[in-house]
């Protein structure tokens, strides 16, 4: 008999879908601290369009993205959706998760019930012109971050998904391990690979800053599998390890310098000491390498803080790529120095489904891993968004229980 709701790693038969799951939520009225604005709520289970799947969700990751939605800021992404026509107004977040496809819309013919999964991260409208075109969807203006910009994400029991975002779980991770990688790792390979001829190759020198963290662990971990030289830059010694563990091939304590934030005038007097520290932070790289090689590619994503030293030190004709701004969004840099050495300032975001299943494939053949860190309890949510608000977190990435309800699960070879 099919009821109406489901205790969590209660498993009905594989299709069966109740009304109501159970969910992690923010709603308006709770903006603020993520500790207090995620809570745990029973809401209705979405229904599927006919390109869509509905995912049986077993472990979700936790990512910076849902930080901001707990705080409402830069985006209020309750009010986003309601403008566009969405009634909802809660969030049910989460952009990364293993699971197993339980539900499949009419028009489904890639998975089916009962897959073992992971979800990419990349939404779209299958709809939209530029998409049917063949370009790049992550460039197309329907583009979102599943579980950020769209509801019913990961930190439900039932997860609705589109169709194309359902890769194969990688056999050899437990739940857990394969529910903390994609957005990361998918994220990290975009910046790394798909922006030619600026792709990784054989020798290429990566600064990687904020190392030890999600994004940071998987491009190191992806600039070695490539055969790159990833240098790791940290906030905190006990960090060096970590990195070292995951194929830097020096690790930099950005602590050892001082010329952070906004690059002084060029005229003044404050420049001449900021350039001094910016050339020290270069020679450190150096150090790391073995030789005086500069990035070809600068990985950044901390932004304000960083990005002046990012277009100094990299390579003549190299890249630095951003997919964020953590330390802030105004951003200054020396011009000469870019147009000069004709260097290349690339946006990125997420990844497109061949750019995700790359990156899952290095993933099955063990040479990418999921950097998993601290693995909590569902109503641990809020808690685990905190310690990534505050900048607490464990190196890697966090990882909640949903329906996998004791850790280990969900190994098969």
């Amino acid at each position: 008999m099919t009821k109406d709701l489901y205790d969590l790693g209660e498993m009905p038969e594989v299709g069966v879908v109740p009304k109501n799951m159970h969910a992690f939520t923010v709603r308006q009225d709770r903006f603020g601290d993520p500790k207090d604005a995620w809570k745990r709520e029973v809401i209705p289970t979405p229904e599927l369009g006919p390109k869509d799947v509905l995912v049986y969700v077993m472990a979700t990751g936790i990512n910076y993205n849902n930080v901001w939605a707990a705080l409402g800021y830069p985006l209020d992404v309750i009010a986003d959706r309601q403008k566009k026509g969405e009634p909802e107004d809660f969030h049910a977040g989460g952009s990364d998760c293993s699971g197993i496809v339980w539900a499949v819309g009419s028009e489904v013919d890639n998975c089916k019930p009962g897959d073992e999964c992971v979800v990419a991260s990349g939404w779209w409208d299958p709809e939209d012109p530029w998409v049917k075109s063949g370009k790049d969807p992550m460039l197309a203006n329907s583009t979102r971050v599943w579980g950020y910009q769209t509801n019913y994400g990961s930190y439900c029991q039932f997860a609705k998904a589109q169709s194309h975002q359902i890769q194969k779980k990688p056999k050899h991770l437990s739940w857990e391990e394969a529910g903390c990688y994609m957005l990361c790792a998918s994220t990290a390979y975009r910046m790394l690979m798909g922006f030619e001829p600026h792709t990784v190759k054989e020798g290429d020198v990566v600064l990687v800053w904020g190392a030890a963290g999600g994004l940071g662990a998987s491009a190191l971990q992806i600039v070695s599998a490539l055969g790159g030289k990833p240098v790791a830059v940290i906030s905190e010694e006990d960090k060096r390890d970590f990195c070292m563990s995951k194929g830097a091939v020096g690790v930099i304590n950005r602590k050892d310098f001082d010329h952070w934030g906004t690059m002084p005038d060029t005229k003044s007097k404050e420049w001449g000491a900021w350039m001094k520290g910016a050339r020290a932070f270069g020679a450190a790289i150096w150090e790391c390498v073995g030789e005086r090689q500069n990035p070809q590619i600068v990985f950044e994503h901390p932004g304000e803080a960083t990005l002046p030293t990012s277009g100094f030190v990299c390579d003549k004709g190299g890249m630095i790529v951003i997919c964020a701004g953590t330390t802030g969004y105004n951003i200054t840099m020396d011009l000469r120095y870019h147009w000069m050495m004709q260097k290349r300032l690339q946006g990125s975001h997420v990844a497109n489904d061949e750019q995700a299943a790359a990156v899952n494939e290095l993933v099955i053949a063990g040479k990418v891993d999921p950097g998993m860190s601290e693995v909590y309890s569902f109503d641990e949510i809020g808690n685990a968004h905190q310690l990534m608000w505050e900048n607490k977190h464990p190196h890697g990435n966090m990882v909640c229980l949903v329906n996998a309800t004791e850790k280990g699960q969900g190994k098969t070879a």
